[in-house]
């Protein structure tokens, strides 16, 4: 269980425009002690990014008005240091595409158990 200084400090962004995935990884984030905030959308996401706000941020791929890998070059462009890890269930489309996913740090497959998040935010956000 972590204390709830360090609660208090991780705070991650989840984004996805499936809610039951959004809702997953929140309840599994939420069950580790993170803060977490959610949004359906890339632009969505990109109305409650702020630089220093989140220490990490998860987002899928294949969503409508706003790829994941748009919404990742966005998010870098404001704040070149914050952490983008993209959850899909398409990673061989993605690296087949021979397109460069500027923004993003890493893939995580769905489906995905809590430690493939925890072993992320570790890597990629470390305290």
């Amino acid at each position: 269980m972590m204390n709830e200084r360090t609660c208090q400090q991780r705070h991650i962004l989840v984004v996805d425009d499936e809610p039951l995935v959004r809702q997953t990884v929140q309840m599994l984030l939420e069950d580790d002690g993170y803060v977490v905030d959610e949004a359906e959308s890339g632009p969505q996401a990109l109305a409650m990014f702020e630089p220093g706000k989140f220490d990490m941020v998860f987002t899928d791929y294949f969503m409508p008005d706003m790829k994941g890998d748009q919404l990742a070059a966005a998010i870098k462009k404001r704040s070149p240091k914050q952490p983008v890890v993209m959850i899909t269930a398409f990673p061989g489309k993605l690296t087949s595409s021979n397109c460069p996913l500027g923004g993003v740090d890493s893939f995580i497959v769905k489906p995905f158990e809590a430690d493939t998040l925890r072993t992320a935010i570790a890597r990629f956000a470390p305290r």
